[in-house]
C-alpha cells in the first residue's frame, strides 16, 4: 500500500509516496534536509546545494556498501575457517576412536 508523506526539505513541503510507512519516509527526508542545510550554510544556489548533497549522500551510500561487503568477506572467511576446524576436529576424534580401540 502506497503512502503520501509530506515532508519538509530545505524550507520546501514536499509530498512523497512511499510503499515505506511514514516514520521511514520522514527519516530519510530529515536526513537529506540535514545535507542541504549542512552545504547552504555557505549560501550556494538551492541547485548547487542538492548536487552536492546528493554527492554526499551516494559517498555515504558506497562507503557503507564497501563496509557490508567488508564484513561479509569476514563473516565468509570465518565460516570457512570455522568448518575446516571442525573438519579437523571430526579427523581428530576419529584418530581418538581408533587409538582407544585398539586396546
Amino acid at each position: 500500500m502506497k503512502n503520501k508523506v509530506v515532508v519538509t526539505i530545505a524550507g520546501r513541503d514536499y509530498t512523497m509516496v512511499a510503499v515505506e510507512d511514514e516514520a521511514y519516509v520522514r527519516k530519510c527526508a530529515s536526513h537529506v534536509d540535514a545535507q542541504l542545510r549542512e552545504i547552504n550554510s555557505s549560501r550556494l544556489s538551492q541547485a548547487d546545494a542538492a548536487v552536492l548533497a546528493a554527492m554526499n549522500i551516494a559517498d555515504q551510500y558506497f562507503k557503507e556498501q564497501e563496509a557490508a561487503e567488508n564484513l561479509r568477506r569476514q563473516i565468509k572467511d570465518n565460516l570457512e575457517e570455522a568448518n575446516r576446524l571442525k573438519m579437523e576436529l571430526s579427523e581428530a576424534k576419529r584418530e581418538i576412536f581408533k587409538l582407544q580401540n585398539r586396546k
